[in-house]
């Protein structure tokens, strides 16, 4: 199901978590945050819209984290009806992806309710206090890549990084809805 992404509290602190990465080892909201911010994306493996930009993705995280803004990935699908989206299947997704960020496993989905996700690729992006300064897509494209692609992500959170404020407008995200156990959402 084709879902968007409601308006988001500006200014909001970034829900707490405490997450396994996919060797095991936790990750929390305080050692991931960088030193200019942090971009959380609730992403899966099987979405046509995330296989779409995963590339991006990993090559725009890349760019942030040179600006001291970290990105941690989550999945939060319920992966025992959407095996697409196992743990197994994570490793092999962040491996061809080349992803230079943690990858972690939302296996209750607290987190994804937490910060009130409701898509895959849902974004959020971050302070260096954690307060959040975007909510909203990777680019101007869709499954259909454009030729004049305009990395809306990585603008604002180098605009996040340089002033600790985000753009004035921003454009949601559009994905697949995140497949929560027994459609309880």
């Amino acid at each position: 199901m084709l879902v968007e992404t409601p308006d988001a509290k500006m200014g909001s602190h970034a829900p707490s978590f405490s997450l396994p990465d996919l060797d095991g080892e936790t990750v929390t909201l305080k050692s991931a945050l960088g030193t200019h911010g942090l971009v959380v994306a609730f992403i899966c493996n099987h979405c046509p819209y995330v296989k779409a930009i995963a590339d991006e993705l990993a090559a725009d995280a890349a760019a942030l984290k040179a600006l001291g803004v970290n990105t941690v990935a989550i999945m939060s699908n319920d992966y025992e009806t959407y095996r697409a989206d196992s743990p197994e299947n994570m490793k092999r997704f962040a491996a061809a992806h080349s992803f230079g960020f943690p990858y972690l496993l939302d296996q209750t989905q607290a987190v994804a309710r937490a910060y009130g996700a409701v898509c895959t690729p849902d974004f959020f992006g971050y302070d260096r206090e954690g307060k959040l300064r975007y909510r909203g897509r990777l680019d101007n494209g869709t499954v259909k890549r454009p030729a004049d692609r305009e990395p809306e992500l990585l603008n604002a959170m180098r605009q996040v990084a340089e002033t600790g404020t985000g753009p004035s407008e921003q454009r949601y995200s559009i994905g697949c809805s995140i497949k929560w156990r027994g459609d309880a959402y």
